[in-house]
């Protein structure tokens, strides 16, 4: 097996051989992995992968690990360590800087180890980076045990309203060079570059038709994240409020006894995720039942905004891989004026 220090060197020998390239396209996979529990499922997508488009994984991993992911990788993609230069609090935003400053392309995809994109998918994305310069296509989790069909709530009512925050991401290298990437030290980092391509002055497009299958997570990273993913909001002040408020009139209301309320209110929730799950044809992608449990996804999300809440005053930040980190994300106003 090859060292580590090996692999770190001669960066262009690992560019993808065999095929020619079928996109004038980059695929750019941050990792940062304690076990390979799931290596050959990612090994077979990165095969795959790697005889559509070109792709870099930039592995921010410990020594062992990232020694045997370079021997199953290094045959199909370019494998290599994040730009020493690069600490950010949030490890991912040191993957992706890295990848985009060594990005062949224009066009680039940025995604989580999760996501799984299919001729289809890749194919709009590279057509769609041609006219935008970053560009959010939907996930959706398949396959759809319990928890993954409770997360998708999340997903309906975000659809519902505007758009949702996926795995993935689209961006064009120059535009990312120009506005000298963005900030690694948030916890939401994907609403900070989206905030501060806008901010760049940048055109960002939404496909809620533009479908892209997520592995969903165990169960125990799933609890684990929900938290986290309530702390996100504190970068979307009147979100995080409406969900802070939820507790205090559910309490109101069972005090008084008022359960009709509580039921219009269900209904409501229900129905707006409905409305979700049928735009841009949704409902091939997303069952019936991910609609039923949108109520319950509310209530988990009021629960943990108070959590996330008292993380923020009482401990000054959210914990996320070994690091704390205060800041969600900034303001669209911040990045804007700091253009």
């Amino acid at each position: 097996m090859t060292g580590a220090s090996d692999l770190d060197q001669d960066v262009e020998s690992t560019s993808v051989r065999g095929d020619p390239v079928a996109l004038d396209l980059e695929y750019v996979l941050p990792v940062r992995w304690s076990d390979d529990a799931e290596l050959d499922d990612l090994t077979r997508y990165l095969r795959w992968l790697g005889r559509r488009v070109d792709v870099t994984v930039v592995d921010g991993s410990p020594h062992g690990v990232f020694a045997r992911h370079a021997a199953h990788w290094r045959p199909h993609v370019r494998h290599l360590r994040p730009d020493p230069d690069l600490c950010y609090a949030n490890g991912k935003v040191n993957g992706v800087s890295t990848g985009l400053r060594l990005a062949r392309h224009e066009s680039v995809i940025i995604a989580d180890d999760d996501v799984r994109y299919d001729d289809e998918a890749l194919r709009e994305m590279h057509r769609l980076l041609g006219r935008s310069d970053l560009v959010r296509p939907q996930n959706f989790f398949h396959p759809l045990p319990w928890h993954a069909r409770w997360d998708s709530g999340r997903t309906l009512l975000n659809r519902a309203i505007d758009a949702d925050y996926p795995g993935t991401l689209g961006i064009r290298r120059s535009t990312f060079l120009d506005m000298g990437g963005y900030d690694g030290d948030v916890l939401f980092e994907n609403l900070e570059l989206i905030r501060t391509v806008r901010g760049h002055g940048g055109v960002d497009v939404s496909d809620p038709g533009l479908y892209v299958r997520r592995l969903p997570p165990d169960v125990r990273r799933f609890w684990s994240q929900r938290v986290r993913q309530a702390y996100d909001d504190l970068a979307q002040p009147a979100r995080m409020a409406l969900f802070l408020a939820v507790l205090p009139v559910l309490a109101g209301l069972l005090a008084r006894g008022r359960r009709v309320p509580l039921a219009v209110a269900a209904a409501g929730v229900m129905a707006l995720a409905e409305r979700g799950r049928r735009r841009a044809g949704g409902a091939a992608v997303y069952p019936f039942t991910t609609t039923l449990f949108a109520p319950a996804w509310v209530l988990e999300r009021a629960v943990c905004s108070w959590l996330a809440l008292g993380l923020r005053c009482g401990r000054g930040g959210a914990w996320y891989a070994g690091r704390r980190i205060r800041v969600a994300a900034h303001s669209q106003r911040a990045l804007t004026r700091r253009r």
